[in-house]
């Protein structure tokens, strides 16, 4: 039996954790799989008669939760030509309060990268060949 620990950055909720290990237990010769969202790892024992440390890690880098989690650059809020991720602003009315806006175009898209999870538009698609 064999232990393979590796980082997914890309796991960082519930639902990838979920993905993650129905991904893996499809796979012959996976035995256990301990996942974790909050560290963005999991730990996998398996045969290594039956799969590869390979196989294992490009099913993985197929469904995208391998490498590195792109994020947006907050930018600088006074220069008025640049837009901005985030803009933050203090709310008078309860003194030190702290609240974040943001202004998000939706085109049908998922609102950050979400590996194993696509656009609502494509859900409803596949429930209806489905049903």
């Amino acid at each position: 039996m064999k232990k393979l620990t590796l980082q997914l950055p890309k796991m960082y909720a519930d639902h990838h954790v979920v993905e993650v290990r129905r991904l893996l237990e499809e796979m012959p010769g996976v035995k256990a799989i301990y996942a974790s969202s909050a560290f963005h790892q999991a730990q996998i024992e398996y045969d290594g008669r039956q799969v590869k440390e390979e196989d294992l890690t490009a099913k993985l880098e197929e469904a995208g939760y391998m490498g590195e989690m792109p994020m947006d650059v907050e930018r600088e809020a006074h220069q008025e030509d640049t837009p901005f991720f985030r803009k933050t602003a203090v709310i008078e009315q309860v003194g030190s309060s702290v609240s974040f806006a943001q202004e998000v175009n939706g085109q049908g898209r998922p609102l950050w990268p979400c590996p194993g999870v696509g656009t609502l538009t494509e859900i409803e698609k596949e429930m209806e060949e489905v049903g």
